[in-house]
């Protein structure tokens, strides 16, 4: 965890160094001071496009691949084809106003419940082949903003236009995977694992009084992998006509990758 934090806040340099040398010039640094730190509380809501979970190692035996090597009825790779749809989320910062321009923000965010829903494309399985996860996420990142009109971007009427990065991590969990097919059920272990985290937005700030703003957001994040661990796993027979056979299942993997809007109201102290 060290290790990835240390990549975190390197990245996170990286990231923001165009910013920073931008709003240093002519947006001199302003003194301390209370009404310089805010509050951001909101609301996330955003969709995923399509991703696969593949076996991390489609050769393993011992424990057992889920899916194996090679294409599946479909020709595409063996894996589940399927998307985390369109879901919400609650977004917390604590920001500091460093200059006119440039906005420093830690910021957590929370994911309670969504889900995966997709198919698999077993060759050997005619028919229903449906996959289905629930999932949650707890993120916290370091983030930029940089507010644009300061360094010489215009306003359009009332709303001020920012941009922004930030990098962290994320601790993601999904629960027991379903694989319903005809006649049987299979469970894929559950899994855990906290993966780098980077997000870049792009939105508009709307002054609401003399210390409130409504911020409107395009959001785009990268969450790393969802990953199944190694465990045990069933095949179950709806029908009860044969006892479930335990399964010694190696872990898979899918790309999460989101994208959406936020709604915030920032208020500084």
């Amino acid at each position: 965890m060290t290790a990835l934090f240390r990549v975190a806040c390197s990245f996170a340099i990286c990231l923001c160094a165009p910013f920073l040398a931008a709003v240093t010039v002519g947006a001199a640094p302003e003194v301390a001071a209370a009404e310089n730190f805010y509050f951001r509380a909101g609301m996330v809501v955003d969709g995923s496009k399509s991703t696969r979970f593949t076996d991390v190692d489609c050769s393993s035996t011992s424990p057992a691949a889920l899916y194996g090597c090679g294409a599946g009825i479909d020709g595409a790779p063996r894996s589940s084809l399927g998307d985390f749809g369109t879901n919400g989320g609650v977004d917390l910062g604590l920001g500091y106003v460093a200059t006119s321009a440039l906005r420093l923000e830690a910021l957590v965010q929370y994911r309670p419940h969504f889900s995966f829903k997709g198919r698999a494309n077993f060759n050997q399985t005619a028919g229903r082949q449906d996959v289905s996860a629930d999932l949650s996420i707890l993120t916290g990142m370091l983030a930029t903003y940089v507010d644009l009109p300061a360094i010489g971007f215009p306003r359009i009427g009332p709303f001020s236009p920012f941009i922004g990065s930030g990098v962290g991590l994320s601790r993601v969990r999904i629960g027991e995977t379903r694989m319903d097919f005809n006649r049987t059920t299979t469970v894929v272990p559950d899994g855990r694992r906290t993966r780098f985290t980077w997000m870049a937005t792009l939105g508009f700030a709307v002054p609401l009084g003399e210390r409130a703003t409504l911020d409107l957001a395009w959001r785009y994040t990268d969450y790393g992998a969802v990953e199944t661990d190694r465990g045990k796993g069933w095949v179950v027979w709806r029908d009860g006509s044969r006892e479930p056979l335990e399964l010694d299942l190696a872990r898979t993997k899918a790309g999460l990758r989101r994208h959406g809007f936020t709604a915030s109201l920032r208020y500084a102290f």
